[in-house]
């Protein structure tokens, strides 16, 4: 680890903006003005596209971790939906996700729970660490791939353009709950996998990190909560290992598999390949 992840934590104003703006918006949806069911509707479509297929499935387990293969036009798509999810760019998820595994709950992990449950959730993105210059040799892997490129450097574009196409279908409502409200409940979904998922539930593993089970984190991230499960096989491509630890993303895997859209499959004591 270099010394630039032990620098002092310096604010990231363009991010602790983006972070307000997007606050403010969501209360836009407490005004019957902006209510719609339909509106309401979108919303949660979008939040199982972006955080369930696009960050649970696409930016977590396939492109982090390795967990499964797919097609590239299947790849792209989730990757494509990760980055709709708002999170940040991809490489920058990926290389910041590796780092935790790494470091986990130790000098240089970027959301270290042992600094507090507030810093573990959000004020580490609003903070210079891990340096950005620690990035690049996490993320060799993807670096180069040109969809990759592109999904990372225009993730602000790509969601200012759904959000005039969601304008365009069904005027303000579908914009706050299709983005303002979604990205809310999303961003924190995910957040409570770095800090709740950090403290509170149960732990299935002795691993030398605090990770724990969380059953309402992984309700709300589509089996992300089992996060115990996570660290003790971190290539697995499932999660919830008990019969009430349920993991939406990896019945779709198992789902892909079957449509012969998945192969290379890792588990807790496997990996297997399916027929092509």
């Amino acid at each position: 680890m270099t010394d630039a992840c032990l620098t002092t934590p310096r604010p990231r104003w363009n991010v602790i903006t983006v972070v307000v703006f997007l606050h403010l918006g969501a209360l836009l949806a407490l005004f019957p003005a902006y209510f719609s069911w339909s509106a309401v509707g979108v919303a949660l479509l979008l939040h199982w596209l972006t955080i369930g297929l696009g960050i649970s499935l696409g930016f977590h387990r396939l492109a982090t971790h390795r967990s499964f293969k797919t097609t590239k036009w299947l790849e792209y798509f989730l990757i494509l939906c990760g980055t709709l999810a708002g999170q940040g760019a991809v490489k920058g998820w990926v290389g910041y996700h590796r780092m935790h595994h790494l470091y986990a709950d130790r000098t240089g992990d970027p959301h270290d729970s042992t600094q507090g449950f507030w810093w573990s959730h959000i004020s580490w993105l609003m903070h210079t660490v891990p340096m950005n210059t620690e990035l690049p040799r996490f993320t060799k892997d993807i670096a180069h791939d040109p969809f990759y490129r592109f999904c990372h450097n225009h993730y602000i574009s790509l969601q200012i353009a759904l959000a005039v196409v969601l304008y365009g279908l069904g005027g303000m409502p579908f914009v706050v709950w299709g983005i303002f409200a979604r990205l809310f409940v999303g961003f924190h979904s995910t957040c409570f996998v770095n800090s709740a998922c950090h403290t509170f539930g149960y732990r299935n593993y002795e691993v030398s990190d605090r990770s724990t089970n969380c059953w309402w984190a992984a309700l709300l991230t589509f089996g992300e909560g089992w996060h115990n499960n996570h660290h003790a096989f971190q290539s697995s491509a499932r999660f919830g290992w008990r019969w009430w630890e349920i993991d939406l993303m990896w019945l779709t895997i198992r789902l892909l598999e079957k449509l012969k859209l998945a192969k290379s499959i890792k588990t807790a004591n496997l990996s297997h390949d399916s027929q092509q």
